[in-house]
């Protein structure tokens, strides 16, 4: 494959095993002379590879990653995994070759294999639905770090084992990446691991070789319809890690239809969750208190266990992440008293979550927020919670992803109208669409919504935040949403360096509003 490798932890001391041994487990058509060769790893990047590994060449988007098999071998690949298009294209690249089917299938199981994931001891929780993943997955983090167990996350915005941490490239890595990261937990005795799943991560075969001991579903709202032709079809991606081969047990929010909905047709055992009171659950969420630095709530059982805490973290929603975050470690066998304890003597959850509605301004001039919610159902919970807090008026700047699922930019455009006193409209990773296009089509949803909103279109992002924040004063609140924790600017295939926190901190120095 071309292009610049994902960033990847791997274990530091892998241990080997027989070629001939893996091609004998899966049943592989050999080409070439395995002898007593060995694999340590395994990769789908020819830049990427490793002395040891096995090089997987599946097809892609522009090319065959096959062709790239003499790269891998030079880098150190041991041999080549592919099918029988890409055994074609590499007989000449000087590697034994495994032939299968559909070799990026059978890459969940082979690295599983490889770096012996079925031996790991660690809990494995698994978090999805459209908002709220990477959220649960840190909050799961800070908690069991409260409660003294050496932990791991993986997620969008980070890979991280106890307080080494590598930048994201994929919500869910690739299997290869995945299973070489759980090998490295292993290492330094990670005993849990938080792992964001992606309905594209299940379709895709990223977390194929993994059976999860307790699978979340935090909500399912309007995304992702670019890789999924309705809703429906999105919901059914994310119910298969609710089955048996994917997941042992599963807690589900179920405030929504959707969510009810997958409890029923669930082919596991699942505990549920809800923050409503019309709606019957095993464990109910209650919101006391939503400020701008924190959201208290109470959890309660209906076999009549309690305990209540607080979130450093903005919005009702926060607390149902936090609460789906408890239950599933209950589900997982923690002690439910044990951990009322801890958060009782710490005064709430310890836990910081890169880039969602993250507080960047200082105790003077107006509150400001960087967000990573890029979906209308995001837009709309935010903006709720700033508003409830917010004495003056509410700001929103804003874009949308190029290439990426048209239907939802009217929608958004709405959302942002209806939700913030001032819209500026900027550009958000382009690519290869025109951006006028993109910003005219959230535009035209915002004059539909509210005809007489103001609104201002400024195409450089750094331009549009100063914009809004020359309109916003003392008891205003300004939320720029989309970027969140990502530190680039995609427009047509290249990543222009671009961090929305860093970039926004600055403006607010040169505006004297922070130190």
């Amino acid at each position: 494959m071309t292009g610049s490798p994902p960033t990847a932890l791997r274990p530091q001391h892998p241990s080997p095993r027989s070629l001939r041994g893996l091609a004998d487990e899966f049943g592989f058509d050999v080409r070439g002379e395995l002898g007593d060769l060995e694999v340590t790893g395994v990769g789908l990047s020819s830049a990427a590879a490793r002395p040891g590994d096995l090089y997987v060449g599946v097809p892609g988007r522009n090319a065959h990653g096959a062709q790239f098999a003499v790269a891998a071998r030079e880098a150190g690949a041991v041999a080549l995994l592919t099918d029988e298009a890409g055994a074609a294209l590499a007989t000449d690249a000087g590697l034994p070759i495994l032939v299968t089917a559909d070799a990026r299938a059978a890459l969940g199981d082979v690295a599983a294999w490889i770096h012996r994931t079925a031996d790991n001891p660690a809990t494995l929780f698994a978090v999805t639905g459209t908002n709220g993943k990477t959220s649960v997955v840190y909050l799961l983090y800070g908690i069991l770090r409260q409660l003294g167990v050496i932990a791991g996350l993986t997620s969008t915005a980070e890979r991280r084992i106890g307080d080494e941490a590598v930048t994201s490239s994929l919500t869910t890595p690739e299997a290869s990446e995945l299973h070489a990261l759980l090998a490295r937990m292993r290492e330094v005795d990670v005993r849990a691991v938080g792992i964001e799943v992606s309905a594209q991560a299940l379709s895709r075969h990223r977390v194929d070789g993994l059976v999860f001991d307790i699978a979340g579903f935090t909500n399912l709202s309007h995304d992702h319809l670019d890789d999924y032709a309705t809703l429906e079809e999105y919901f059914e991606a994310k119910l298969e890690l609710f089955q048996p081969g994917r997941a042992r047990r599963g807690v589900v929010t179920v405030d929504s239809a959707w969510g009810e909905r997958l409890a029923r047709e669930s082919g596991i055992p699942v505990t549920t969750l809800t923050t409503r009171a019309d709606v019957a659950a095993d464990w109910r969420l209650t919101v006391l208190d939503e400020e701008a630095a924190y959201t208290s709530f109470v959890l309660e059982g209906a076999d009549g266990r309690r305990l209540e805490t607080r979130v450093p973290l903005l919005g009702w929603y926060m607390a149902a992440n936090a609460a789906l975050a408890i239950v599933m470690l209950v589900d997982a066998g923690y002690d439910f008293a044990r951990i009322a304890e801890v958060l009782e003597r710490a005064g709430g959850i310890d836990a910081y979550i890169p880039g969602r509605a993250e507080r960047i301004s200082g105790d003077r001039g107006p509150i400001v927020y960087i967000d990573y919610g890029h979906s209308p159902d995001a837009f709309l919970q935010t903006l709720a919670a700033i508003r409830r807090f917010t004495t003056g008026r509410v700001v929103m700047v804003f874009g949308a992803d190029g290439d990426r699922d048209t239907t939802k930019r009217a929608e958004m455009g709405a959302i942002a109208a209806r939700g913030a006193d001032v819209v500026v409209v900027t550009d958000f990773h382009p690519r290869f669409e025109d951006p006028a296009a993109i910003r005219a089509a959230l535009i035209e949803g915002a004059r539909a919504a509210v005809p007489d909103r103001e609104i201002h279109e400024i195409a450089d992002p750094r331009e549009a935040f100063r914009t809004a924040l020359a309109l916003a004063d003392e008891g205003d609140s300004i939320l720029y949403a989309g970027p969140g924790h990502e530190d680039y600017h995609e427009v047509r295939g290249v990543k222009l360096p671009y961090s929305a926190r860093e970039d926004s901190k600055q403006a607010l120095r040169d505006a004297g509003w922070l130190e």
